[in-house]
């Protein structure tokens, strides 16, 4: 790492991939910070000492290359948000630095550029079908030719995430008024709908540097009941069958995906058949990166950081494996005042380290979202052996109340 490189490091709101990830892991590394973001006052707390907080409008690349211009060579521009991927991706190619495809990074975000992508790259039978309902568009006119969607299929905003209004529908009616619903609440906001994929959910967790792709593992994950799909629980796997790796992995580089980290969620039906959910280009998130820094044994933060200076990765990480993990997520299931929940616990118990860290606080009232919003906490275990860790988290499951007064 060459001297007085300085990281830009894009945001949004707060997350603790930031706060207690990378932000940290620049620290060691010896890497001064600054922090462009549109929110300034809501990083304000959450910022260690050191980090150069500047107000900037992240969302227009124009105004991110305008800034850093004006101010300090960059020694990299990265950033671990969803919407801000291509944004980071066009600032960093600006100044000749090492960085994500752009036009991967769009790709990725904008699913139905992600779905005629990869439907132009792949043999017909994986395929996914879909149907782009354009900003602004009467949805049963622009599905009234879709003769041959089938049924059930998902509705989800084009450029969404944490399953917010995502959302399963069964017949045609519903459909249409599925989306008029979701466009009543995201004006100007364009939509797919795509065919339900059968078969069990997981994520697939990688780290490249363009080079070579590093496979850290994925998780099985659990959904909340039809129509939608809050993440309720995600088990650590660490490894995926080869077979169903080396599909998504395929699928992967025809979308033009290995630089820096990356976070894939994908079906796998009843014959072996993978298919891709959908592509977030970045470290996973809701605690999970923690975790697997933690379970693995290894400076993630840091390698990512370091991928995004210039350096190559080690060919080998150096893992720890033999490991169990859980994520498990205490959820809201109506509006409501959060009344009773527990604080931030630390326990050790039979060889199993678990923590729980509260989302909401106690005495908060929330609408109802049937999203990721919906999650009071973060119950987030490690230990030897998968009996273990499952018995400590139904433990301390059963001895916590979250209570919501309507």
């Amino acid at each position: 790492m060459l001297p007085n490189q300085r990281l830009y490091l894009l945001a949004l709101n707060p997350t603790d991939s930031v706060t207690e990830g990378f932000l940290p892991a620049a620290h060691r590394l010896g890497l001064p910070v600054t922090l462009l973001t549109d929110r300034p006052d809501d990083h304000r707390e959450r910022c260690p000492d050191g980090v150069d907080l500047r107000k900037c409008d992240v969302r227009d690349f124009r105004a991110v290359v305008r800034l850093i211009s004006a101010d300090a060579e960059p020694g990299a521009v990265f950033t671990n948000s969803d919407h801000l991927q291509t944004q980071a991706a066009l600032a960093a190619a600006y100044f000749g630095l090492p960085a994500k495809s752009w036009r991967a990074a769009l790709r990725t975000k904008d699913k139905a550029l992600m779905r005629r992508h990869l439907a132009s790259a792949l043999p017909e039978s994986d395929r996914v079908r879909s149907v782009e309902v354009p900003a602004g568009a009467d949805p049963a006119a622009a599905l009234g030719p879709v003769a041959d969607l089938p049924y059930p299929c998902v509705v989800k905003p084009r450029e969404g995430v944490a399953s917010e209004d995502v959302v399963r529908v069964d017949e045609p009616g519903e459909l249409v008024a599925r989306c008029a619903e979701i466009q009543g609440r995201r004006p100007g906001e364009a939509l797919v709908v795509e065919e339900f994929l059968e078969g069990g959910l997981h994520t697939l967790e990688t780290l490249g540097d363009g080079r070579v792709l590093h496979v850290l593992g994925g998780f099985r994950t659990e959904l909340s009941p039809p129509p939608y799909f809050i993440e309720e629980r995600l088990t650590f796997v660490p490894a995926h069958p080869e077979p169903v790796v080396t599909q998504v992995l395929g699928q992967l580089a025809a979308l033009g995906v290995g630089f820096g980290a990356c976070h894939t969620e994908f079906v796998v039906d009843a014959t072996g058949r993978a298919r891709i959910v959908e592509v977030n280009y970045r470290a996973i998130g809701d605690q999970c990166d923690l975790l697997l820094a933690d379970l693995l044994g290894i400076p993630l933060f840091a390698h990512i950081l370091r991928v995004h200076l210039g350096e190559a990765l080690p060919a080998d990480l150096g893992a720890r494996r033999g490991g169990a993990a859980v994520l498990d997520y205490p959820y809201a299931r109506t509006s409501g005042t959060l009344t009773q929940a527990p604080g931030p616990v630390e326990l050790a118990v039979g060889g199993v380290t678990l923590t729980y860290r509260p989302l909401r606080e106690t005495g908060e009232w929330h609408e109802l979202h049937h999203t990721n919003r919906d999650l009071l906490g973060v119950i987030r275990a490690t230990g030897p052996d998968q009996g273990s860790v499952d018995r400590a988290v139904a433990d301390f499951r059963a001895t916590q109340r979250w209570e919501i007064t309507p």
